[in-house]
Formats: structure tokens, sequence, C-alpha cells
């Protein structure tokens, strides 16, 4: 039985503003924590899981397997979808919400702790694993409801864009704090950071946590949720049946993520083992380089989210996809110029076409499903996506680079991610404007 606070449908309009900045600020400061946690394993990835758990193996094959490692928490972001959807659609955002941030954190900090392979061998390498997982499905629950929490009080339909932008805001942001972490501890610790200082930022989870349950404790929930607890619509099973009466929008969905997940995952996290082997830069070059990519994704992700309520959402995307497609052969040649100045030229960019695709995307995938299956179906979507292209990007880029000896072979990677988002977005229908909640807009298929 689904329990909130019904007080949501009856605020006056300067009270609905006040809980809408409340809503964006804690979906915001709550996904950023939460990608502080998930950002946090994607950079330690390449600088210290290969070398502390997979010792023994040539370092080619040493990273292959920490990617592997990395791409279990993919794997497992579409359980949490399957599970916190379930609960979103029955219970409620906030609830819901409150559980992914818990789970997330309490599995961080836990890695800060995972003795290494020197200590008990391959039992290291898994209970990372297990580790990797929970965050997965911690993840997996996460984004639907930051995102609804955010778009499902915004006051018309000319505005969901940069309002459902906001929580993806909380991305850059926690990419800046993970990388800040490990640069700031990286300093402090010198030689000894792979004997301690990686584990600090891991066990600052904790703190985090707590900050972030204070804010979403405060919160009511959304007026959406409410009104289908008073008017008795919420469904029983909504994830069997948002995938029995939407499977083309939850496919449609992953596929139009290729090329804004694929890539973002080579740009921040291949980049770390790619830049190191290959290029043969600093640690502390790469984590400065990353974290101030991060800074300009502040502006562009609510930026380009604003500009798909002016453009049109798939129009927005779409145009991130084919700029995507393109700047990978301009990336690698930039970064294999060997120059510091091209190379962090190079990487402050990277985000740029990811984030053209970042801003619209919340808005465009939620707006593909009726209210009460909103959140099974749109964190279904977004989450399959993971094991299809998040996960496996850098395994794949490492992979490549091994087989081909080439950077090129990774932008055809690329390229061809980015034609797989323009069909899919394609198909797509654009809601941008359009009353997502009125009667019948959605139920054509009941």
């Amino acid at each position: 039985m689904a329990t909130l606070d019904l007080d949501a449908t009856r605020l006056t309009a300067p009270e609905h503003q006040r809980q809408l900045r409340r809503a964006v600020i804690a979906s915001t400061i709550g996904t950023a924590i939460e990608w502080y946690d998930f950002f946090l394993y994607s950079t330690v990835t390449g600088l210290v899981f290969a070398k502390l758990f997979f010792p023994h193996s040539d370092p080619w094959v040493g990273t292959l397997e920490a990617f592997a490692i990395y791409a279990v928490g993919f794997a497992a972001r579409p359980v949490g979808a399957a599970i916190f959807g379930h609960y979103g659609d029955r219970v409620g955002r906030k609830s819901t919400l409150i559980a992914t941030l818990l789970l997330m954190g309490l599995a961080t900090a836990a890695v800060a702790v995972v003795p290494t392979y020197a200590s008990i061998g391959i039992w290291g390498a898994v209970i990372l694993t297990v580790l990797r997982f929970i965050q997965g499905v911690g993840v997996g629950g996460e984004w639907g409801g930051s995102v609804l929490m955010s778009m499902e009080w915004a006051r018309n339909d000319r505005s969901r864009g940069l309002i459902a932008s906001w929580p993806q805001f909380g991305v850059p942001c926690g990419l800046f704090l993970a990388n800040l972490a490990v640069l700031v501890f990286s300093q402090m610790a010198g030689d000894q950071f792979l004997a301690w200082g990686w584990r600090i930022p891991f066990a600052l989870s904790i703190i985090l946590v707590g900050v972030g349950l204070y804010i979403r404790l405060g919160i009511l929930e959304t007026p959406v949720f409410s009104r289908l607890v008073a008017e008795r619509q919420v469904d029983r099973t909504p994830m069997l049946t948002v995938i029995r009466e939407y499977p083309k929008e939850i496919l449609l969905s992953a596929f139009a993520r290729m090329s804004e997940q694929a890539p973002f995952y080579i740009f921040t996290a291949f980049v770390f083992s790619y830049g190191i082997g290959t290029l043969h830069v600093s640690r502390d070059f790469l984590l400065t380089a990353v974290l101030s990519a991060s800074v300009l994704s502040f502006v562009s992700i609510p930026l380009c989210g604003h500009i798909s309520d002016q453009i049109g959402r798939k129009n927005m995307y779409m145009l991130g996809a084919a700029v995507t497609g393109i700047f990978g052969f301009v990336y690698f040649a930039l970064l294999n110029t060997g120059s510091l100045t091209i190379i962090f030229l190079a990487i402050i960019l990277s985000l740029i076409p990811h984030d053209m695709q970042y801003g619209p995307q919340a808005a465009l995938i939620a707006e593909s499903f009726t209210g009460r299956l909103r959140y099974s179906g749109s964190s279904l979507g977004y989450q399959l996506a993971s094991v299809i292209a998040g996960g496996p990007a850098p395994l794949i880029a490492t992979w490549l680079y091994g087989t081909f000896h080439s950077a090129t072979a990774i932008a055809v990677y690329i390229a061809i991610c980015a034609v797989v988002t323009l069909v899919a977005t394609a198909m797509m229908t654009d809601y941008t404007g359009k009353d997502i909640n009125a009667a019948g807009a959605y139920e054509r298929r009941t």
C-alpha cells in the first residue's frame, strides 16, 4: 500500500514553488552523492585495482580484469531498476530514494576496508565484485526517482527539460567530487597512495550519506504520485505492467543512450589507463583534467536541458549524438599528439558532446511513460543501457587497443554507438511542451 503526505495535492502556488526548489535541490545533491560513490570506483579502477587485486597478471590483462569487475556494477543496474522501480511506483518516489542512498553509501564505504590480494588472495577481488554489484543495484534505482522527484513538481509543461536536467547535474558534481577526493589524497599520501591513500575517499562516503539523508527526509512526495494514490490508480505490479505495455519505449530508451553512455566512460574511466600506460602522463594530471571537464558540465548540462525546451527534446539529443560520433576521432587525435596542453584540452572538451545528450535525456525518457508506470519504465529503459553501453565500454576500449594497437578502433566504436543512438532516437515520440499527465494520453495500450 502506498504511503505519502497527501498535502502535496493541496499546496498553494507559493508553497508549490518552494517544494519544487526543495525537490530539485534534494534530487541534485542526493544524486551527486550517489554518483560520487559510483565514479570513485570508476576512477580508482584504472589507477589502483589492477595493481592491488590482480598483481600477478600481465598489465594489459590486469586492466581487463579490473574493468571486468567495474562492469559488474553496470550489469547490476537493471536489477536495481526492477526492484526500486517497482517500489517507486508502489510506495512512492521519496521513500525509494532514501533506500537507494543508504544502499549505495554503505556499499561504497565497505570498499575502504576490502583486503587486497596480498592479504587474502583472490577473495579480495570477490568481495570487491559483490560490493560493486550492490553499488550498481543502488544506482539502478536512484536515477528514475531523482528525475521524477524533480520533474513531477514542474508547474507547467514548458520547463520539464530544464527541471529534469538538474538531477543529471548531479553526475558532473559526483565526478568532480570523486576526482577531487582522489587527487587530494593522492597528493597527501604520495608513495603511500596504493597502501592506504585510495581507501580514504571511500570511507568518506559515510559522511556524505548522512548529509543526503538529512536533505531527502525533508521533502514531500510528488503531486503526480499523490494524485495517483488519491485516485487509487497505483498499479499492483508496475514492473510487469510496463514491460507488457511499453516494450518499445523501454528498448528505444536503452539504445538511445549508446552514444551518451559508452563514450562517457571511455572519456572518464578508460582515459586513466590509456593516459598512464600509453601516453605516459601522470595520474594527478589526468585527475585534474577530468575534474576540470566536470566543472564545465555544471553549465552545459542544465543549459542543454533548457535548450531542449526551446527546440525540442529529440532535435537537441540527435544533434549531440551526431557530434559525439565525429568527436571520437578528434579526441584520440588530440590525445595522441603527446602535448600536455592539447591532451588537457581534449579531456576538457570530451564531455560537451555527452552533455548535449545528457541534459535533455532525463525528460526525453521519463516523458515516454505514464505516471503510474513512470518510475519503473524510465528506470528500466535507462539502466538497460548500462549492460550494452556503459559497463562494457572501458572493457571494449581496452580490448580494441590491445588487439589493434590503435585508438582509431576505439573512435570507430564510438561512431557506431552514435549511429545506433540516432536511429533509436528518431523512432521515439517527442513530448516537449505537451501535457504528459492528461487523461488518456498514455492509456491507449490498455
